[in-house]
């Protein structure tokens, strides 16, 4: 029969032990919810402040199809935010067209091809890209790539579409390929296996069998590379060029949504007119950003659940 003085101390523990994990508990409850809270918060504030000029002053016609905004104008203030959408749309899918395909080939490497050790090296060179602030992308875009593509591409500015997709693009592939290498891993080994074992080589397993099934994975990594593309502010505001253009090449320069709150939300009047038009910019972007992240999410979860 045990002392009775480590009984004590048994149930000593184990009620440190419960209480520990209650604590845990709480704190990640607690934080799950704050997250929750703070997103209907800032949607709250961003509503609050654009619905007024929706319902009062915003002509739907204008916004969505004229390109000329002119908030500032003193005899016809106009608000056309099409050109600004042009902007925002093409340079996310200048950035898809860079990103999709390095970070898919980088994925399927790191997860099919490569060895214990290059798969971790490779791992935290990816980590290491994501960590690069925004400013510091966006100060590459406008020094060493303006001058790049000029010289390149004999053009008379370098801030363009192809400048802002670029940079955008190699932001956006650390959290692409991340997420699209876990979409390969979870397919099942057996997968692999019965491939192999019919007699197809490691490239056509990959290719025929590893691929299709992680499909839907391989979606979702690539919606929210374009949820984190219509996100950026400050790298494409400093390499886009910020011109108000609807685009007719990638040499052209344009202005995002984006930049264009960043620019012009600091010098307008708290309460105007062009103060709430350019929250409803937000609503807009908002909205958007909110559509491809929760489309993202149901692919995702709808993978796990297979």
């Amino acid at each position: 029969m045990p002392p009775l003085g480590s009984l004590s101390q048994d149930l000593d523990r184990r009620d440190f032990d419960w209480y520990a994990d209650k604590l845990v508990e709480i704190l990640v409850f607690a934080g799950g919810f704050s997250a929750i809270i703070l997103i209907l918060g800032i949607f709250f504030f961003i509503t609050r402040e654009g619905l007024g000029f929706v319902f009062s002053s915003l002509d739907i016609v204008e916004f969505f199809t004229s390109p000329r905004w002119r908030p500032t104008s003193e005899l016809n203030a106009t608000y056309g935010a099409f050109a600004l959408m042009a902007g925002t749309a093409s340079i996310t899918g200048m950035a898809m067209l860079i990103a999709v395909p390095f970070s898919i080939g980088a994925a399927v490497y790191i997860a099919e091809f490569a060895g214990p050790r290059s798969r971790e090296t490779l791992k935290v060179l990816v980590e290491l890209l994501a960590a690069i602030p925004s400013v510091v992308w966006g100060f590459i875009g406008l020094t060493l790539m303006n001058s790049l593509i000029i010289e390149v591409f004999d053009v008379p500015v370098g801030l363009n579409i192809l400048n802002a997709g670029l940079i955008l693009g190699l932001m956006a592939a650390p959290i692409m390929t991340t997420i699209a290498e876990d979409a390969l891993k979870a397919v099942p080994d057996h997968y692999r296996e019965a491939a192999e074992a019919m007699g197809a080589t490691k490239w056509q397993v990959t290719r025929r069998v590893v691929i299709p099934a992680a499909k839907k994975g391989l979606a979702a990594a690539i919606l929210l590379g374009v949820g984190r593309g219509f996100g950026e502010t400050m790298a494409v505001l400093m390499a886009s060029g910020h011109a108000i253009n609807i685009p007719g090449s990638i040499f052209d320069s344009v202005r995002a949504l984006t930049a264009t709150i960043a620019a012009e939300l600091g010098e307008t009047a708290v309460g105007s007119e062009h103060y709430r038009a350019l929250f409803t910019l937000g609503i807009f972007l908002f909205t958007i950003t909110f559509v491809i992240n929760l489309t993202a999410d149901i692919i995702v979860r709808g993978t796990r659940k297979r």
